[in-house]
């Protein structure tokens, strides 16, 4: 275990920090797993009143208190038990291990969110098939009435922690439908294995009829394709199968092809040099600009999680094993992309604050040619003690060092 030595200057920037490695050596398909105990600091710094309540709490009997990483990855330990087949986690509107029992009124907290869950539950021709974006009574709703992909699949979760798969397995089904529509804006095709970002249910009183309406981003704001939308959909279908133990939805043909051309779509050659997913901005998340554009940690993390679900559920066919085959070689590749180049610690840190610039060479050390005067002001405090995080975005010239949630958290799951 190394030791490092960090001088921090009165202005903030840190002169020398000395360490054997910054990021955990692990094998090449998991880079979610971080040290079991942190390295020792040399830090002169003051503690915030939060971060000395949480590390000064005794947390057990041991001599030794367990580290962060301890405390984060033992509240993922019964993950696999949460989701094991025909085993309900007693969300039944009622009571959880969050609540008192099966003997009592569950809390009037979760009693409400399901009350608000199942008034927002969307029926196709009798059958639920999503839930909308939002319960907005105001004049302007836009498109929060809406099922978008990304939004239901919270929803989902909770449905099959619940035991009740058939809403989900209604709206894999449906999505998958739409996948196969014409998708056009204006004069341009879209990619034949993009996935709708939502979609509406429209009755006709007249003629009594009942027609789903998708948007592949014609309509969006900015006019943005939806490229989490696959990969949320691939994920969502582990989590059925693994939930209720049926393949037999994931082995259906229609499924297998879905599964394929959404693959076929982010696994294509085209002029990229690295193996993240390159992506327009406005792709994710919201669609506003925010800065996101190139490869941000959101889409690479649901990249890897969804390459991974697709690894279990292709078949071992001729299309399957060919697929197969490209997404072990395109782990491999992301895997140490990200480890390597998202990856921020003290002593990453340190070596952006003393990069060269216009280095040419495959000897280069700043092979993005970050500028050392991009580095925020805030990044400094902000950086933790022990460990450090994936930052936002890594590109040529350019290294968004904001802190993500959803990117940085969603690659601890492994479905």
């Amino acid at each position: 275990m190394s030791t490092l030595t960090v001088d921090v200057s009165q202005n903030g920037c840190i002169k020398n920090v000395d360490s054997s490695s910054s990021v955990p050596e692990l094998d090449e398909y998991d880079f979610s797993r971080l040290p079991h105990r942190p390295r020792n600091l040399n830090l002169e710094r003051q503690r915030s009143f939060d971060e000395r309540s949480l590390t000064d709490l005794p947390l057990g009997l041991s001599p030794h208190p367990p580290s962060r990483a301890d405390n984060f990855f033992r509240a993922f330990d019964h993950l696999d038990s949460a989701f094991s087949p025909g085993r309900r986690s007693g969300y039944n509107t009622p009571t959880s291990q969050f609540g008192y029992g099966q003997n009592y009124e569950p809390h009037p907290m979760i009693a409400e969110a399901w009350d608000n869950i199942r008034r927002s539950l969307v029926y196709f021709r009798g059958r639920p098939v999503g839930t909308i974006a939002a319960l907005d009574n105001s004049d302007e709703k836009l498109n929060y009435d809406q099922v978008f992909v990304r939004d239901f699949v919270p929803s989902a979760l909770a449905f099959l922690m619940n035991g009740e798969p058939e809403v989900v397995k209604n709206f894999l089904l449906k999505t998958l439908r739409l996948q196969s529509w014409e998708k056009k804006i204006d004069r341009f095709h879209l990619g034949e294995g993009v996935m709708p970002a939502s979609f509406k249910v429209l009755h006709d009183p007249i003629r009594n009829t009942e027609t789903l309406i998708a948007d592949f981003g014609e309509s969006a704001i900015g006019r943005v394709a939806p490229v989490d939308s696959g990969f949320w959909w691939i994920i969502l279908l582990r989590a059925y199968t693994k939930s209720t133990g049926d393949f037999s939805l994931a082995e259906m043909p229609e499924c297998q092809k879905g599964m394929r051309l959404i693959l076929s779509l982010c696994l294509s050659e085209g002029f990229d040099t690295f193996p993240t997913l390159l992506c327009a901005d406005g792709c994710c998340m919201i669609d506003r600009r925010m800065g996101v554009y190139g490869y941000p940690i959101e889409i690479q993390a649901l990249f890897f999680m969804a390459l991974r679900c697709a690894m279990l559920l292709l078949k071992q066919d001729a299309p399957g094993k060919e697929l197969i085959e490209r997404i072990v070689k395109r782990l491999h590749a992301l895997s140490y992309h990200l480890r390597s180049y998202f990856w921020l610690d003290l002593k990453q840190l340190n070596d952006i604050y003393r990069y060269k610039t216009e280095e040419y060479s495959h000897t280069a050390v700043n092979k993005f040619n970050v500028i050392p005067d991009s580095l925020p002001e805030w990044v400094f405090d902000f950086m933790p003690l022990h460990g450090g995080y994936f930052i936002g975005n890594v590109g040529p010239s350019n290294m968004d060092f904001r802190w993500f949630c959803l990117g940085n958290c969603i690659r601890f799951f492994r479905l």
